[in-house]
């Protein structure tokens, strides 16, 4: 629920997020980015906040490991997807959170709680 939440905060702030499902009972944030490239948050079931930079399955950039990631809330997650450069291979953290843009929808639509299981009101 915590990549739901932090996914949909992402959306409302106009940034292209979307649920990423890893595996049976492992979830992430996929983020997509220009050029067809997309950062895949967190789906490997580790504390630290770290992603790997996609393009057609292939790794071409990834963040490190964001020192006392362990300890982020959902605000604090969102502040460091929003704030990170993927201009370069080894992504970095800019100095101040870009403005954020007009919010996108939801994902899911009719079918949402359907397909989240009812987990959330």
């Amino acid at each position: 629920m915590r990549a739901r939440r932090v996914v949909d905060t992402l959306r409302e702030r106009g940034t292209p997020a979307h649920l990423e499902r890893a595996g049976v009972a492992q979830f992430g944030v996929r983020v997509s980015l220009p050029g067809g490239r997309q950062a895949i948050w967190d789906t490997d079931g580790t504390a630290g906040l770290e992603a790997q930079v996609m393009r057609d399955g292939v790794l071409v950039g990834f963040v490190p490991v964001i020192d006392g990631s362990e300890d982020f809330d959902e605000t604090q997650v969102v502040d460091a997807i929003v704030r990170t450069d993927y201009a370069s291979p080894v992504a970095k953290r800019r100095a101040a959170t870009p403005p954020p843009a007009a919010p996108l929808p939801q994902t899911g639509g009719l079918f949402r709680r359907f397909l989240d299981g009812f987990r959330y009101r």
